[in-house]
């Protein structure tokens, strides 16, 4: 039937190859679930109607067989009146009411195939309505997931084109060089081999006490 063919497609298609040409895929992903809804509330839709018009046939046919049963009686009556005449009449409408029933009872029977086909039509969409909303979180969870991974992928691969670690190394170095330097500097002053220079602190002690023996001096004398 009609009502099912665009779904039909959409059952039909890989989820996975739509979410592909999409530019963004929840909203893909969200507007095929729609569609589903949508084509199952057409076909709930259409096996309403359906179910109406066997319900319709159904009285049809009982009315038939009731008007059958009608004229049976009348004609019977009519026979034992022996008013053949009336008799006559009573059952060529009871033969145009038979024939209302063969018809009837043909177009109720194809309508029951139809509605019981129906019927299972829409379970199974019911069913692969259901199937879609779990792939919907499945897939919405996996979208998530890659895009938290190319965005890490995409920072570190920021980092490696904007030669971070580069410039980080450059500046290390430099710095290094600038320690290299000022210890250069200050073993041209002299510092360094005048504290390390064991003869130099000799003489210093040897200076500082004398100037204290002198001062204990001049105190003796006072």
């Amino acid at each position: 039937m009609a009502i099912f063919s665009r779904l039909a497609d959409l059952l039909k298609a890989n989820i996975n190859d739509l979410i592909d040409k999409a530019e963004d895929p929840e909203k893909m992903i969200k507007q095929i679930i729609i569609d589903m809804e949508e084509q199952l509330q057409k076909a709930v839709q259409g096996l309403g109607t359906v179910m109406a018009s066997e319900r319709q046939m159904l009285k049809q046919l009982e009315e038939a067989k009731a008007q059958s049963k009608l004229w049976e009686e009348r004609a019977k009556t009519a026979l034992k009146d022996s008013n053949e005449e009336l008799a006559k009449q009573a059952v060529d409408n009871k033969l145009k009411a038979d024939a209302n029933v063969k018809q009837y009872q043909k177009m109720s029977d194809d309508i029951s195939s139809q509605l019981s086909i129906l019927k299972n039509q829409v379970e199974i969409l019911k069913q692969k309505l259901a199937e879609a909303r779990n792939r919907q979180a499945i897939l919405l969870a996996r979208d998530k997931v890659a895009d938290a991974r190319k965005e890490v992928s995409d920072s570190l691969g920021d980092l490696d084109s904007s030669g971070a670690f580069a410039k980080m190394d450059k500046m290390e170095r430099k710095i290094a060089e600038k320690e290299a330097q000022a210890d250069a500097a200050f073993e041209i002053s002299g510092l360094d081999a005048e504290i390390n220079d064991p003869f130099a602190k000799i003489e210093k002690d040897k200076a500082a006490d004398e100037e204290l023996q002198r001062l204990k001096d001049e105190l003796s004398k006072e």
